[in-house]
């Protein structure tokens, strides 16, 4: 087991956002989590990266208990993938620099550049890329340089914040293909989270349906649009458009 979230709650002044999430994902499967604006998703997807303290729960990742560790080493075997790729850059550097990056953190400096260039390769980017900036590349490319820097240190948890929302939906498909397609190849588990029920038939083995802070079903995708059982979930299958043949 990759990773297991127990009893998660959290709060923002009196409003409850996360209340007693519970679920587990394994080496190699993808589980979508899905829900409207403000159903408490990112914040969950954020308490799991350490990005924020849960007020209750524990965060276990292969094994280990990371909800109050110190350090950072747990980034090794974790990483993440934002909704707006340019934001995750730092502007005044290269895209290959800002992917050499956690190689140089967590497994040294030997042949950075030859590493960098096969990764943009891997994620569909020519080798040129390296020395392009952020400004300089469609939203798409961008958010694959992401990708590449994601899988550089060769995590074994990849967590997708919103990360095709600002793309069109032509580029969404070709992303979300990208990641199903890495994971598989490198057995990844991967917490893909988005308000778009409609891309999960491509990518996801489980669903869970986030709703007020709590989650409301689960299950796999065809059981989740075909036999909703939540009223909420009933919603959100009827406001998507699914072209999946199941």
């Amino acid at each position: 087991m990759i990773l297991k979230v127990e009893h998660v709650k959290k709060t923002f002044g009196k409003k409850l956002v996360l209340d007693d999430i519970n679920f587990s994902l394994n080496a190699g499967e993808c589980l979508g989590i899905v829900g409207l604006s403000g159903c408490g998703k990112s914040t969950l997807a954020k308490i799991i990266a350490r990005l924020i303290p849960c007020d209750d729960g524990k965060i276990f990742l292969c094994g280990k208990e990371i909800s109050k560790a110190a350090g950072n080493d747990f980034y090794k075997n974790m990483q993440m993938i934002f909704q707006t790729p340019e934001d995750s850059f730092n502007p005044r550097r290269t895209l290959g620099e800002s992917i050499s990056e956690p190689i140089k953190n967590f497994l040294g400096n030997e042949n950075l550049r030859g590493q960098v260039e096969n990764l943009l390769i891997e994620v569909g980017l020519p080798k040129n890329f390296y020395e392009k900036y952020p400004r300089e590349v469609s939203g798409g490319e961008c958010q694959r340089a992401a990708i590449a820097r994601a899988i550089s240190i060769s995590p074994k948890l990849l967590i997708c914040d919103e990360a095709t929302s600002a793309l069109d939906v032509t580029i969404q498909a070709q992303v979300v293909a990208l990641i199903k397609k890495l994971c598989a190849e490198k057995n990844i588990a991967c917490l893909f989270i988005t308000h778009d029920l409609a891309l999960l038939p491509k990518l996801a083995d489980r669903v869970i349906v986030l709703h007020e802070g709590k989650i409301v079903e689960e299950g796999t995708p065809e059981k989740i649009i075909r036999e909703a059982q939540s009223p909420f979930t009933k919603q959100l299958t009827a406001s998507n458009f699914f072209t999946e043949e199941f």
